[in-house]
């Protein structure tokens, strides 16, 4: 092989390994929204409806990445804070999980572990804007984010920009029927993955929550002053440890560890009662 023949062969080595990568980096293609920014702000709510429940979305329960979700019974009662996100032009035009078709442009959201379809009131605690959305879809599967909104309802909360917002979620009532069939669990029993895990037989026995220790998530701050200050106020109203763990900027604030089902049904209560919701299970 000559010098010309070799030279050659190397800048078709080259120029191979460029085309993959390039393929890699199209298949690695991040979720977006509009080309061109859009206004919201005089998009309607969704309008809460009584709808037909059926088995289209609401398996239960489900498997994703090694964790089993239990879908409830019934959203009446349903209340979560933590964090949600948005998805859009990636999944623009797919089915969801009842066979709809996605539209970034509509009040949807996916949840884990709501019944399909169901109506939620959505709070951005950073500015006080709330949204209503109808849920139909499953997810979000990434970290502890608990509700994944349409672009269009994240941008009327004021986070599209940021990509996620600390929230309240509140189901709204809308008379739809109870899912009737095995397999589903109350929404007065449970409202998170790790608990969902936990049959109704074992709560009435008061058994342990996890192997490892949980806690139970309330709220997280970008000050360290909110959180220590929501912290003493809870003291006065709850005896259970409570910590602070700082991540990504955000100041969380625990109660836990917490070793029983029972223990955990009596704190998420008192925070209901204090309307601050019931929080969210978190392992160490």
């Amino acid at each position: 092989m000559d010098f010309l023949q070799a030279k050659h062969i190397a800048k078709l080595g080259q120029l191979a390994v460029l085309l993959l990568l390039t393929a890699c980096s199209q298949q690695e293609v991040r979720d977006s929204g509009p080309s061109r920014p859009l206004d919201f702000s005089g998009l309607a709510d969704a309008t809460p409806k009584k709808e037909s429940r059926g088995r289209a979305g609401n398996k239960s329960p489900y498997e994703i990445f090694g964790i089993s979700y239990y879908v409830m019974a019934d959203s009446k009662g349903f209340r979560q804070q933590g964090e949600a996100s948005w998805y859009g032009k990636k999944f623009h035009g797919r089915n969801t999980s009842n066979g709809e078709v996605y539209d970034m442009y509509a009040m949807t959201a996916a949840h884990k572990t709501l019944p399909i379809p169901s109506y939620v009131r959505v709070t951005n605690h950073q500015n006080g804007r709330s949204v209503v959305v109808r849920v139909n879809d499953r997810g979000p599967f990434h970290g502890d984010r608990i509700i994944d909104l349409s672009y269009a309802a994240a941008s009327k909360l004021g986070f599209a920009e940021q990509g996620t917002a600390m929230v309240s979620v509140e189901a709204i009532d809308s008379g739809n029927p109870p899912l009737n069939y095995p397999g589903y669990v109350a929404a007065s029993q449970t409202n998170t993955p790790a608990l969902a895990a936990v049959d109704v037989e074992r709560q009435n026995k008061n058994e342990t929550v996890a192997s490892n220790q949980s806690f139970l998530q309330v709220a997280a701050f970008s000050q360290r002053a909110a959180a220590e200050k929501l912290m003493a106020d809870l003291r006065q109203q709850i005896a259970e440890p409570m910590r602070l763990q700082q991540a990504k900027g955000l100041f969380k604030v625990h109660i836990g560890p917490l070793q029983k089902v029972g223990d955990l049904t009596a704190v998420k209560q008192t925070l209901q009662a204090l309307s601050l919701g019931s929080g969210f299970v978190v392992n160490d």
